[in-house]
């Protein structure tokens, strides 16, 4: 046999191991939940899991270079293990995509095999802990003895690692708390939904204000027989002004006057208002068969009930529009300051405060736009930087690979 027959079929019986070891891998971990009943698997918090990570990657440092020539070392930093662990993880990941990950969802078999917590679970952990292992071998490998040549293997591959391994055992540190406020009173206190606890944060937060903005009211036919509400025939999503109709079946409403924000007077006529204190008014006209009527239609407010009319045994109302933007004015104060500084929270636009991130979560829907209470969400990862640089590293990385793919065609 030549020497290509005999190295093809080493790398082909090579492939045939690496895709054994990996499956054995992912059923020794199915195994471990089993018989744990699918509790998981459970990191340590600061310092624990730092000290673990290093002395993982001192372990993996000092294999490469001790035991480089051994066979079984070779083939664990190898790109066949690489490549079968590596499609391991993404059939896991899959099945962690596809699969609802909520606690107690799904059948029972699954649940058994943390199916539904598939990324901290011990078939995923174990999988990831040996890629880290194939990927930390051949990174130091490439490394010592340094070479120039070898910068891009090293930043991608280092940033892959470094991202990898701090996001897994840095989960075990991600703090997200839930934070309760009320206008015109301050709290430090937010409250932990997986560990249903309370925890004391180092900066308070006091609610000056909570401002809503909402899209504009929708006429609506109310079913009270069926408790909903009737779609009108041309489906209609559009902003009332005046002179809108709508139509369903034998009853059409045409608008005669919209009040964005308005209030009854005396006389209980609605006359325009500002708009901290007033609700939407529309009065409308139309025809059911051969009955007509008008009359006004409201939304109403905590303070004020809703206006309607009653046309046979259904009745026309005024939805209140969605939420188009609500934002908190707060004072943030660290530790033991006395003045604070304002700032406002929106949602997807976080405030920083010593080292956690505020999010606008929600309010209390029943009110609308009159919630006095605002719903904070606090997310602490003090390995996010971390992960980032891995990130950065790897974009360097792929920076350097197409430079110099570019150099070689003469592009630059």
């Amino acid at each position: 046999m030549s020497a290509h027959g005999v190295r093809g079929t080493a790398v082909s019986g090579s492939f045939r191991e690496s895709v054994l070891f990996s499956v054995l891998i992912v059923f020794a971990g199915l195994v471990i939940e089993a018989t744990t009943g699918g509790r998981g698997i459970s990191l340590p918090q600061w310092p624990g899991n730092g000290i673990a990570l290093a002395l993982f990657f001192a372990g993996i440092v000092g294999t490469a270079l001790s035991f480089r020539e051994k066979r079984f070392v070779a083939w664990l930093g190898g790109i066949p293990l690489g490549i079968s662990l590596i499609m391991a993880l993404a059939l896991l990941s899959f099945i962690g995509g596809v699969l609802p990950q909520e606690e107690g969802s799904g059948p029972l078999w699954a649940r058994m095999m943390r199916l539904n917590g598939m990324f901290s679970s011990w078939p995923f952990a174990l999988t990831v802990i040996f890629f880290l292992v194939n990927l930390g071998l051949s990174l130091v490998w490439k490394t010592v003895p340094f070479r120039f040549a070898n910068l891009q293997f090293i930043l991608f591959h280092a940033g892959f690692w470094i991202a990898l391994s701090c996001g897994l055992v840095g989960a075990a540190d991600l703090q997200r708390v839930i934070i309760p406020l009320y206008e015109g009173r301050s709290t430090s206190r937010g409250y932990d939904t997986v560990s249903k606890s309370t925890l004391d944060l180092p900066f308070s937060l006091h609610l000056e204000d909570f401002e809503m903005k909402q899209y504009s009211p929708q006429l609506a036919l109310y079913d009270p027989g069926r408790d909903r509400l009737v779609p009108d025939d041309l489906q209609h999503v559009q902003d009332i002004a005046e002179g809108f109709g709508i139509s369903w079946d034998t009853l059409s409403v045409r608008v005669e006057r919209f009040l964005p924000h308005a209030m009854l007077d005396g006389a209980g006529e609605p006359v325009a208002a500002d708009s901290a204190a007033g609700v939407p008014y529309v009065r409308v006209s139309g025809t059911s068969g051969r009955q007509s009527f008008s009359g006004w239609i409201s939304t109403g407010s905590p303070f004020e009930a809703p206006a309607f009319i009653s046309v046979g045994e259904r009745l026309i109302v005024l939805v209140p529009g969605s939420p188009k933007k609500y934002r908190s004015s707060v004072i943030v104060r660290r530790g033991a300051e006395s003045e604070g500084t304002p700032a406002v929270l929106e949602v997807n636009r976080p405030v920083d405060v010593m080292g956690w991130k505020l999010y606008q979560m929600g309010y209390d829907e029943k009110a609308g736009r009159w919630s006095t209470l605002s719903l904070v969400e606090g997310v602490r990862d003090p390995w996010l930087p971390f992960v980032y640089i891995g990130f950065f590293m790897i974009l360097a990385g792929n920076a350097l690979f197409f430079w110099k793919g570019m150099k070689k065609t003469r592009v630059l």
